[in-house]
């Protein structure tokens, strides 16, 4: 597609049809996302071994580090790169995606050499026992060591090709890796590996799929590189100071806010391992079951990000406002839907992941408390989105500190003081109410203070 029908796409074509070709692609692919990162899950629940279960659960954390540096690059170039294509500076856009590229690469090949240097002290810390530390430093090895560098770029080239237009290309790039995990899984672990080493063998599939995704998307890059702005870099290019200032100025809150989120998922796992490893496995299989309506919302948002990002750059307001409508809509019909299905089915759903019977019975009535969240937590994590894509990085940081800082840890520890492991379960839908409240408050001082509506 060339650059006339990309400007079609974000200038005039209407508003649901825009979104739909931006959100539905992504959506796919964060499905998808979200059934390889549950089919490991899945997959060693079939040993009906709780420890490697909670292992998996412990490493999902640094992943997630990981994904916290792909936002950094990701979302704070693939923005400027969509807010200086609205500004007409294509020049500038084109060596801000060079730039960002070559520093993402940078970043995930000193992320991973820490992972491996101090692989036990992060282990412990993130709450691993001597039941579970072997497992876990199996898959940590595979899917952050070496398979780290893979994913922060994959990250970072899905952002870009996205944010440039390319969504369909952004999101057949993570799919493909999605089912080639999938397809590697049962092969590496019930297969190729020996009994005992289940973990072992679904990280070197996670790791594999990441390679396969940053191949096809350097070869995207490659193949755009005459009709986008989009190229790999052979050389260090220069940006503007301000550029590079707007990258990080959206960039480091959005990797924080990952970060933030994932330090709340260490909290959780701390504090659910002191009530035993029956109910980390369960809460572990909470986390990611709760994932399909904040991955639909997650594909939701990251089509509105560059559809918003340039409509604020041209000063189209009202477009941009109406994208933002159409996204919450959408997203609030899904996390209700869930909310049915997961009260009404939970036990099935458990029972799918593992077969053991205090797990499932736990896991239970975790989720039958966990499901009343999804509709708050897409509202948090929508504004979020909303404030990078109009290169209010400060306030979107300010949205994420709210959430997890004041809001969410405080209260895992206030509730579990006074109510357990209910109370841990319950902290979600407490958090993320009162954040909601707060949120929409300072959304509409930006709009009159920032945007003048």
């Amino acid at each position: 597609m060339g650059n006339q029908s990309k400007r079609e796409l974000f200038e005039t074509m209407p508003v649901p049809s825009a979104l739909l070709q931006m959100a539905v692609p992504t959506i796919i692919s964060q499905l998808i996302t979200l059934f390889y990162n549950m089919a490991d899950t899945w997959f060693i629940g079939r040993t009906n071994n709780p420890y490697m279960v909670a292992a998996s659960s412990l490493v999902l954390t640094v992943f997630l580090m990981a994904g916290a540096l792909g936002n950094l690059f990701g979302v704070g170039g693939g923005t400027l790169v969509v807010r200086l294509l609205g500004g007409g500076d294509e020049e500038e856009a084109r060596a801000a995606a060079s730039w960002t590229i070559l520093a993402s690469s940078l970043s995930a090949l000193v992320f991973s050499v820490l992972c491996i240097l101090f692989m036990d002290p992060l282990l412990r810390l993130l709450g691993a026992s001597e039941n579970t530390i072997g497992y876990a430093r199996q898959y940590l090895f595979f899917v952050v060591g070496i398979g780290g560098f893979a994913n922060v770029n994959g990250t970072t080239l899905s952002f870009l090709l996205r944010n440039a237009g390319y969504s369909r290309a952004a999101a057949l790039g993570l799919s493909m890796g999605g089912l080639l995990n999938i397809v590697l899984d049962p092969l590496f672990m019930f297969v190729l590996l020996p009994d005992g080493y289940q973990v072992m063998g679904a990280g070197i599939a996670t790791m594999l799929s990441s390679m396969a995704s940053m191949v096809y998307f350097l070869w995207m890059v490659h193949r755009v590189r005459k009709v986008s702005v989009l190229e790999i870099p052979r050389r260090l290019v220069q940006i503007r100071p301000e550029s590079g200032k707007d990258l990080f100025s959206v960039g480091v809150p959005a990797a924080l806010s990952v970060f933030l989120y994932d330090l709340t998922n260490i909290v959780i796992n701390r504090l659910s391992a002191s009530h035993g490893d029956y109910a980390l496995a369960a809460m572990g299989i909470i986390l990611k079951v709760e994932r399909l309506p904040l991955n639909i919302g997650v594909g939701i948002c990251l089509g509105m990000i560059p559809l918003i990002g340039y409509n604020y750059a041209a000063r189209n307001y009202k477009r941009m406002q109406a994208f933002f409508n159409a996204a919450r809509i959408a997203g609030l019909a899904v996390a209700g839907i869930c909310i049915l299905i997961y009260y009404l089915f939970a036990d099935r759903l458990i029972g799918a992941f593992i077969g053991d019977p205090e797990t499932v019975r736990l896991g239970t009535v975790f989720l039958r408390a966990r499901c009343f969240a999804p509709p708050f937590m897409f509202l948090s994590f929508n504004m979020v989105n909303y404030m990078q894509a109009i290169n209010q990085g400060r306030v979107s940081l300010w949205l994420a500190v709210i959430r997890q800082i004041c809001l969410n840890i405080p209260l895992l520890f206030l509730l579990n003081a006074l109510f357990g492991m209910m109370g841990i379960v319950w902290t979600q839908v407490t958090a993320d109410f009162i954040n909601v409240i707060i949120s929409y408050i300072i959304y509409f001082r930006v709009r009159k203070n920032v945007l003048g509506i």
